[in-house]
């Protein structure tokens, strides 16, 4: 048998050299050896529309005006969102906006304050 690592993705036994990298057959997971586990890889970083980086419980604040779908209204520019959650789903940010409640918001429409 050889001795090279199972895969740190499926945990496969049957795992290949393809010239400096290490190739999983069963669920064709590349990776070198020595490499940082996969959910350090994966690990996302969120970003306002400016390039900060977010992290749970940031305030930002909106930097246009959001038509809500639905009930109607509108979140207007400047408004403040307190302690907000990062999510990993189609809008980045789940959040509770005084007058509105619970909603989510895309990275790309707010900006972090400082």
């Amino acid at each position: 048998m050889s001795a090279l690592p199972p895969c740190p993705k499926c945990s496969s036994e049957y795992t290949y050299e393809d010239g400096a990298q290490l190739v999983c057959p069963e669920c064709a997971h590349e990776w070198t050896a020595g490499a940082a586990p996969a959910a350090e890889e994966g690990a996302r970083v969120y970003r306002d529309a400016v390039g900060n980086v977010l992290q749970d419980g940031d305030t930002v604040t909106v930097i246009k005006d959001l038509k809500l779908k639905g009930g109607g209204g509108v979140v207007k520019v400047g408004t403040k969102v307190k302690n907000i959650r990062l999510v990993d789903a189609d809008h980045d940010i789940d959040c509770k906006i005084d007058g509105f409640g619970a909603m989510s918001l895309k990275t790309e429409f707010v900006k972090k304050v400082v």
